[in-house]
């Protein structure tokens, strides 16, 4: 009994500034003042060992701060980001996503780890709402790939995107939208009208420009016409992107590319020898006991042994989407893994990992 009181009292201490600890050791400078938003490129990172991550490097990223300008909104600096409005406002508790008041200073959750799994093709984290695609390249040798990552919006409540495995079957510019049944129904019910088809490039076409169509029936990954619903539960099921993102991803990922959706709101990985655990709300109800969930999780990846309990159980209760360090002892700063820059055939340039 007296060393449980003693473990929620560490918990209840290291709850309360675990947000502010995961990122206030991984920040960057706030980005730099301009009078209007620039909105920032892709990054796409070197991981090693497909197949064979685990117990290498399964965090990728930089938590950063940014001080926010008048006028400004979650939505609009999501989007400048490249980040999903949901990602935001668990990594800012307490801060008005609608009225953040001027010269507050956020953070920017651009830390992840990695979901896990085999680390190839497509890889859609459901609770995180979060796509992440390991990019085949022979330039970038046999043990290591490159990963890029993008934040999506999903299926509503009643509309949920569902788990699976797929390959892309397909890729659609300007797609004409097909209005299923079940959705003309719906929008009879609300709006007391509806269409059959919605032409390609029309405003009111949800796909936006561009569609990747999967062999997981009736779902594919597309743009948007709401361009800000990324992080939102806003779809009937298909996964939305920014406009900017499925513009950049449309031309990279391959027809055959394999690919899951999978559900995991506690995903554990490694950074420099250190345990990280990254917490996300169970959107879809699907694991109602996060605690009892992270244990598993931890003791699957074969790390319980160097777990600090009190710093698990917090970062659960937090639950803020930065990946936290739970590890028994402090340690310094790590080394942040460096952008990719791309050469005019679209292959990273030197330094190449070794082969």
């Amino acid at each position: 009994m007296i060393e449980e009181r003693r473990l929620r009292g560490r918990v209840a201490a290291v709850a309360a500034a675990l947000v502010v600890l995961a990122c206030s050791i991984l920040a960057r400078p706030a980005l730099a003042e301009e009078k209007e938003q620039v909105r920032e490129a892709v990054t796409h990172f070197f991981v090693g060992g497909t197949g064979k991550l685990a117990g290498q490097q399964t965090v990728i990223g930089n938590c950063r701060s940014y001080k926010v300008k008048p006028g400004e909104t979650f939505l609009d600096i999501a989007r400048a980001a490249d980040l999903g409005y949901n990602e935001l406002v668990a990594a800012n508790p307490g801060v008005d996503p609608w009225v953040p008041p001027p010269g507050t200073e956020i953070v920017l959750p651009t830390e992840w780890v990695l979901p896990r799994g085999s680390y190839e093709g497509l890889v859609l984290n459901i609770p995180e709402m979060r796509l992440y695609y390991y990019i085949p390249s022979p330039r970038a040798g046999a043990q290591s790939s490159m990963v890029v990552t993008y934040p999506v919006g999903l299926g509503r409540r009643d509309w949920q995107t569902p788990q699976g495995e797929f390959r892309v079957r397909g890729k659609t510019r300007n797609p004409a939208w097909v209005i299923p049944e079940s959705i003309k129904e719906e929008r009879l019910r609300e709006e007391g009208k509806t269409d059959d088809v919605i032409p390609g490039g029309h405003p009111d076409n949800p796909l936006g420009k561009y569609r990747i169509e999967l062999t997981l029936p009736s779902y594919a990954i597309h743009g948007t016409n709401k361009n800000w619903g990324i992080g939102m539960q806003v779809s009937h099921g298909c996964v939305r992107m920014y406009p900017e993102d499925i513009a950049g991803f449309f031309p990279i990922v391959q027809i055959g590319t394999p690919g899951r959706f999978v559900y995991q709101p506690v995903k554990v990985g490694l950074r420099r020898g250190r345990v990280l655990v990254e917490v996300h709300p169970d959107i879809y109800g699907v694991s109602p006991w996060p605690w009892m969930l992270a244990q598993q999780v931890i003791e699957e990846a074969g790390v319980k042994r160097y777990v600090d309990r009190a710093k698990l159980e917090a970062a659960v209760e937090v639950a803020s989407g930065i990946p936290t360090d739970v590890s028994y002892v402090d340690w310094p700063e790590p080394e942040p893994l460096e952008p990719i820059e791309f050469d005019e055939h679209g292959d990273p340039k030197a330094p190449y990992p070794p082969e």
